[in-house]
């Protein structure tokens, strides 16, 4: 039995090869999914805020 003594791919580095390959769609694609859960944060807490007594 034979067996291949491969390391686990690293996902870092694939991740950033990706990132390099595919530029400023890449970079786009992350701004608009922190603007999306940033917005979905501040809902959340605009939704859930308190209510004082006046």
């Amino acid at each position: 039995m034979a067996t291949e003594n491969t390391p686990p791919p690293n996902f870092v580095k694939q991740a950033m090869r990706t990132m390099v390959r595919m530029g400023s769609k890449s970079l786009f694609h992350f701004g608009l999914t922190a603007m999306g859960f940033l917005g979905f944060i501040t809902l959340v807490a605009w939704l859930g805020r308190p209510t004082l007594p006046k």
